[in-house]
């Protein structure tokens, strides 16, 4: 019986793992710029977000989310609501991609959610320069949104991995 109990605390843990590691990420805005390394950053809660509203759509909610992007602002400085838009645009963007697919295939997302980190960036720099008057440098947002897209393809990889070594569960793209 005690077997199973842990069973049970084990999958209530690990679908909690994602909203952990979306306030984890929100919350610790890291960069590398301890390690001299200038121009290497990546969107490590753009890629959380994406892919767990594309493969798992009960293990994010919208007002988490929602709350996450508030954070966000709240830290890095950016007027309230704006990661938030953001961050909920682009669950929409991972469903509507979810809901068109009659075939999962991992670079068909790769290649989608390039199109929607860039759209977003564009739409988000848009905002930001011209209601806010926010000062943007260009050249660290696409490099953060180059990494950001590399980075995506190893961790949906490792995702797979936890979701099958954790869960057992076979239908992971």
């Amino acid at each position: 019986m005690s077997i199973l109990q842990n069973r049970n605390f084990l999958i209530k843990i690990t679908s909690l793992l994602p909203l952990i590691l979306l306030y984890i990420s929100v919350l610790n805005t890291f960069d590398f710029n301890y390690l001299g390394l200038k121009y290497f950053s990546f969107n490590f809660s753009y890629i959380l977000i994406f892919y767990y509203n594309l493969k798992r759509e009960k293990s994010l909610g919208y007002t988490a989310i929602f709350i996450a992007g508030l954070f966000n602002d709240v830290i890095v400085g950016t007027p309230m609501g704006i990661s938030s838009l953001i961050y909920l645009l682009l669950c929409g963007s991972a469903v509507y991609l979810r809901n068109i697919t009659l075939r999962p295939n991992l670079m068909k997302d790769w290649i989608f959610f390039l199109v929607t980190i860039l759209i977003l960036n564009s739409l988000s720099f848009t905002i930001l320069t011209l209601i806010f008057d926010f000062e943007i440098n260009y050249i660290d947002k696409l490099v953060n949104a180059i990494c950001t897209f590399l980075f995506y393809f190893i961790f949906s990889y490792l995702f797979n991995l936890v979701e099958v070594f954790l869960l057992g569960s076979s239908d992971a793209r």
